[in-house]
């Protein structure tokens, strides 16, 4: 996996935080200087922190767990869109549904009903509909896709949160540290650093610079998807060849069984020609 370059975050504009007047002094470790009033972002910890975070989600990627992107603001929509396909990933770019983590059972009820509008299209009972019934229906149904449907997968809570400007999606960094969920996110210098588990500092309003650190957590969780696919493939491959194992052992035992059977046999057959040559000889002396 390549390594994310200094030249590149700077070039990409990840450095610049906000105004000196709007910062959080709970950021302050990972101010490098300030320069004509703007916070100016130490990129050395951004990168430590970016491959921190990158080994920890490869770790969840790797058992098989589901991370959760979430980025409403127009500048990183499309790379968490993008970047959370690629890998097979729910995320949510519209507007964060209240209680989707705290009441995920209302949320899977309402990717249910999606579920079943999807059914009725396909098993008839949509064409028997009246014209106005129709119409309520695929509005429902787009209105759900538009909010849920990219998280139509995630059948239970995810294993992570992964926040793009934890300022504007506090809703779901709340209900995650409510319900324990780390939480991952790219932070500016204007953000309270305190409720995220693993911080990534950057300029979260630079969309080239949320795509490059986006680009590399994905890589590395699609390595950890990928070794596990490897080693449930050598699981598998395993139990099979003690499966073939385990039936010759048992055809070898059957065999020496059977020798075992023979050769007794052989040796009654022998002991009765003996007894049966000596009770003839018997008779003849008598």
């Amino acid at each position: 996996m390549a390594k994310l370059e200094f030249d590149q975050l700077l070039e990409a504009g990840a450095h610049f935080g906000h105004l000196k007047r709007k910062w959080n002094p709970a950021m302050s470790p990972y101010i490098f200087m300030e320069r004509n009033g703007i916070h100016i972002i130490d990129l050395y910890k951004t990168i430590a922190k970016t491959e921190e975070a990158a080994a920890a989600l490869k770790q969840i990627a790797k058992a098989g767990k589901k991370i959760l992107f979430v980025a409403t603001k127009k500048q990183a929509k499309p790379v968490i869109e993008e970047k959370a396909q690629s890998i097979n990933m729910p995320y949510v770019i519209e507007r964060w549904p209240g209680g989707m983590l705290t009441n995920f059972p209302t949320i899977r009820k309402a990717v249910k009903k999606m579920s079943n509008i999807d059914k009725m299209i396909k098993d008839g009972t949509f064409d028997t509909l009246s014209k106005r019934e129709k119409l309520q229906i695929t509005r429902q149904r787009a209105k759900l896709e538009k909010m849920l449907g990219s998280i139509q997968d995630l059948t239970r809570l995810p294993s992570a949160l992964f926040v793009v400007d934890v300022m504007k999606e506090q809703i779901a960094v709340k209900e995650a540290n409510k319900l324990g969920i780390p939480v991952f996110g790219i932070v500016d210098t204007n953000s309270d650093p305190n409720d995220i588990d693993f911080v990534i500092p950057a300029n979260d309003d630079a969309a080239k610079a949320v795509d490059m650190i986006l680009g590399y957590l994905c890589e590395a969780i699609k390595e950890g998807l990928d070794e596990r696919k490897i080693e449930k493939a050598d699981a598998n491959a395993a139990e099979d060849q003690e499966e073939e194992g385990a039936v010759p052992r048992r055809e070898r035992k059957s065999k020496a069984a059977k020798r075992e059977r023979v050769k007794k046999e052989d040796k009654d057959a022998i002991n009765a020609s003996v007894v049966s040559k000596y009770a003839k000889d018997a008779d003849v002396e008598e």
